[in-house]
């Protein structure tokens, strides 16, 4: 029996225990790890919708609708799971292709950007590098990751290949299969055949058995084999027809519970779903080629990946969102933004000629960090979209021709519900149209997506969201450089062993990017030129990528293919002496081929060696009896860590080394969170570890057109960062070190560009009681809504203006209208505020009258944040 003063301490006890349990709940937000927290974290009540949160179907629990599990399966307009038909906004997203830390904040970031949906491939030959030896450790933690993705409440894709492309070496396959006796890959061939299901069984008894699909209470919902077969079906005739057949037979024999894709393959065979891979499959795609399967979009290109030679490559958010909007209009259910983040191909893992930075201009750019407006705007889209997303999947659709270039595409219920999106197909004109009574100004080339048939909650065209620009901050520079010359390797460390050269893929099997090449000739006072003005010159044909070659222990130069034309002719002149001339060739591969037929049967390397200018004629050495090795000395000795690079010999770094030397050196941890990378001024071709880990092939000599590095900056991920750390560089070419920089990165300029006519964000709409409605005490009136990343403040604005400003973020300048109180008036709405929120109100800029009445007002901002 509990006495009166004891049930006093016993309740008191337990309130206490409530009041800690409330405040641990509604405490503050910890500050996120690595790359931080999105920009629209904790401003002007931007948490982040998530994509369905403004519907008013769904379980919903602690403001979060909760992911659905049950069956997956699908008729005419959706994917449906757990019977419930569902729009999918999706993002693929590469495990190998960032660290295990960096995943929590690039799900977090794709989940608040609007995603319900992450796709990623499942690379095999990163999992069974030697047959038989599976890895799935670290950031081949597949398993992690998709629980992850589910953590993160949002369902999966798994795209398990085997051939996936990617720009990924070897599309995937592990370079053993090359070696299996008589196989084609990808065609009705039995050894590629006894491969794939073995592989493909193995990855979907994993899922399995953790539990990781639908039915089971996981988040994979769909499951794509083979990869945009259809490009080369046809160079297989009739073993192309039945290999396609047989690859959706093993697929659906999983016996998985959830439907099975196939991208970019027409005749992909029941219950199979063909989905597209473009850039405008609204307009693009031929559609389903069964009426009982939805129109699902499994790469939706962000941008285009690069290789090294290539230009900058962009894709305006403002053409992406159009894309979309078009897609969903038309009764897609599914669009997948390739890529949504594209990360890094640490190591060797790029295919050939690819950079070391992965689409780096998708919505995530390669440090994770968010490129606005394109998170920003596509974020948007999807709060758009999913307004009208009860009336787009139960309504009736119709279209309607407004103009020559306009029109209306609509979804309803009569006198119930009701969406539109009203387009205008021009590229330059805009254009007014009247629909149902109303007028609707239309940019060029833009949507206005409706989700009452009347009021324009977003268009595509007019970005009203934050921009940002990306800054590297130098954190390291004129660091002390010491070098080691990897030994040239000659006939006398390389005997003869074959009377020809061999083939450079079969050399390397995959293990290293460099092989040698030695042989040697005597040549007599008869066979060198009389004039010290001739001199005897090499010519090397060869089939790719890259070559460096030594004469006699002198460098004479070095020559490489490209992504377009791999192969090469390579000529320089040498000096030869009497007697033995010792000729040593460093041949190169820059990642496997990833595309194509036959890929099985592509070949590298050099095809012929020929010297001219002789006395005595030229002479081939094809057949002279070649030495070869693959690998170098410093890769088998690992002088890349610190272990290893005790076992060589190294010496202050002064001026530039000569061709094939290693250089290392130490540097701190940058302070603060920001991501970090190196950037390599002053290199040429090579590749670049810290504290032994390898993070990518650097290419600074190949220029692009436009006379730059297609990539200069090299990510090192916080994960790889000690406080203190060891640095080493493989340059194979003449170079000096010290201009070399360790930097860090930030996205701390944001902006804003707000014109009079733009629509309120749709961020303050929503559905209440199926009717749509503005959030309370929320204004729609056009405003520029800035938000600083990282629980950072802003601590300047750089650029105001009000009137008719010019320029975009990082250029904006001053129109011939202009509010002279514009930055005091900015400053006062946003100094030392994580987020703010500026009105375009003429009123407020101009206090004594509009001097300028007849112009559109817009509003542009440039801020600055730090801590």
């Amino acid at each position: 029996m509990v006495v009166p003063s004891q049930r006093v301490l016993l309740i008191s006890f337990l309130l206490l225990l409530v009041s800690t349990t409330l405040v641990h709940a509604k405490g503050n937000k910890p500050k996120p790890e690595g790359g931080g927290a999105a920009a629209g974290d904790g401003g002007d009540g931007d948490e982040g919708e998530a994509a369905g949160d403004t519907t008013e179907d769904g379980a919903v629990q602690g403001g979060k609708k909760q992911l659905a599990h049950g069956p997956v399966t699908y008729d005419a307009r959706s994917v449906i799971i757990n019977g419930k038909h569902e729009l999918l906004f999706s993002g693929s997203i590469h495990y190998p292709r960032s660290s295990v830390e960096m995943w929590p904040d690039i799900l977090k970031k794709a989940k608040q950007g609007g995603l319900n949906v992450i796709q990623t491939y499942v690379f095999w030959n990163i999992h069974e590098p030697v047959q038989g030896k599976w890895e799935f450790e670290g950031n081949y933690d597949l398993v992690k990751f998709i629980r992850l993705i589910q953590e993160n409440g949002m369902y999966a894709t798994l795209r398990v290949g085997p051939f996936i492309q990617a720009e990924w070496n070897h599309g995937g396959l592990p370079y053993w299969l090359r070696e299996v006796p008589q196989i084609t890959f990808r065609s009705d061939n039995e050894p590629y055949k006894k491969h794939m299901e073995q592989y493909v069984t193995k990855i979907m008894k994993m899922m399995k058995d953790e539990k990781l699909f639908a039915p089971q209470g996981g988040p994979i919902i769909l499951a794509q084999i083979e990869n945009e077969y259809n490009q080369i079906q046809l160079a297989y005739r009739e073993l192309g027809d039945t290999y396609v057949q047989w690859a959706a037979n093993l697929a659906v024999g999983q016996n998985i519970g959830v439907p099975w894709i196939m991208c970019k393959q027409k005749d992909a065979p029941d219950p199979v779903i063909n989905t597209c891979n473009g850039r405008h499959c609204g307009d693009t795609f031929s559609g389903p080629n069964k009426p009982n399967k939805p129109a699902l979009w499994t790469e939706n290109w962000t941008a285009q990946y690069r290789v090294f030679g290539d230009p900058p490559s962009q894709r305006a958010a403002e053409d992406i969102a159009f894309s979309v909007a078009r897609f969903f209009s038309k009764g897609g259910a599914l669009t997948n933004y390739y890529m949504y983040h594209g990360g890094t191909n640490f190591g060797r893992t790029s295919a050939v000629f690819t950079t070391t930075r992965y689409y780096d201009e998708a919505p995530l750019d390669e440090y994770a960090l968010q490129r606005d407006p394109k998170w920003s705007h596509l974020k948007d889209l999807h709060k758009a979209i999913n307004l009208c997303k009860k009336t787009l999947l139960t309504g009736t659709p119709g279209d309607q021709r407004l103009g020559e270039e306009t029109e209306v595409r609509f979804y309803e219920k009569p006198g119930t519900e009701c969406a539109a999106f009203i387009a205008n197909n021009h590229s330059t004109m805009e254009a007014t149209v009247n629909w149902r009574g109303q007028k609707y100004l239309l940019p060029p080339a833009s949507i206005s997506i409706l989700p009452d048939c009347k009021t324009v909650v977003f268009n595509t065209q007019q970005i009203v969201s934050q921009h940002n620009s990306r800054n590297y901050v130098t954190a390291s520079k004129k660091m002390n450089w010491e070098m080691s010359p990897e030994p040239i390797a000659t006939v006398a460390q390389i005997p003869s062993s074959s009377r020809e050269m061999q083939e450079l893929y079969g050399l390397l099997k995959d293990t290293t990017d460099y092989a040698w090449y030695t042989t040697s000739i005597d040549l007599s006072p008869y066979d060198l030129p009389m004039k010290e003005t001739i001199r005897p010159v090499v010519r090397i044909p060869s089939l790719g990528h890259a070559m460096v070659v030594f004469v006699n222990d002198e460098y004479i130069g070095s020559q490489h293919g490209s992504h377009a034309e791999k192969g090469f002719v390579f000529e320089a002149p040498a000096k030869m002496k009497l007697g033995a001339n010792h000729i040593s060739l460093l041949c190169m591969t820059v990642g496997l081929p990833d595309s194509g037929a036959y890929m099985e049967h592509r070949y590298a390397g050099p095809r012929s060696v020929t010297i001219l200018g002789l006395n005595t004629g030229t002479i081939d050495l094809s057949a002279n009896g070649w030495g070869h090795r693959a690998g170098l000395n410093g890769e088998k000795l690992e002088v890349y860590t610190e272990k290893g690079a005790q076992k060589v010999k190294w010496t202050k770094a002064t001026g530039k080394g000569r061709a094939l030397t290693w250089y290392k050196t130490s540097f701190d941890a940058p302070s603060g969170r920001d991501p970090c990378a190196i950037r390599m001024t002053g290199m040429g071709k090579g590749m670049v570890w810290v504290n032994g880990i390898s993070i990518g092939r650097h290419w600074m000599s190949f220029l692009s057109p436009l006379g730059q590095p297609t990539q200069t900056e090299y990510h090192i991920p916080r994960a790889f960062i000690k406080p203190k750390n060891f640095l080493v560089v493989l340059e194979e070419e003449p170079a000096d070190p010290k201009d070399i920089e360790i930097v860090t990165v930030n996205r701390d300029t944001i902006c804003s560009l707000i014109k009079q006519d733009y629509p309120g964000h749709v961020k303050y709409w929503d559905r209440k009681g199926g009717k749509l409605a503005t959030a309370p005490g929320k204004s729609l009136q056009p405003s520029a809504l800035l938000n600083c990343p990282n629980y950072k403040k802003i601590s300047a604005i750089e650029f105001a203006g009000y009137g008719n400003p010019d320029g975009f973020c990082g250029t904006f300048k001053l129109g011939q209208c202009n509010a002279p109180e514009a930055k005091k008036v900015v400053e006062d709405h946003c100094l030392g505020k994580i987020s703010c929120t500026v009105p375009n109100d003429p009123s407020l800029f101009f206090k004594s009258g509009d001097p300028c009445p007849g112009i559109k007002k817009t509003l542009a901002i440039q801020a600055a944040c730090s801590f």
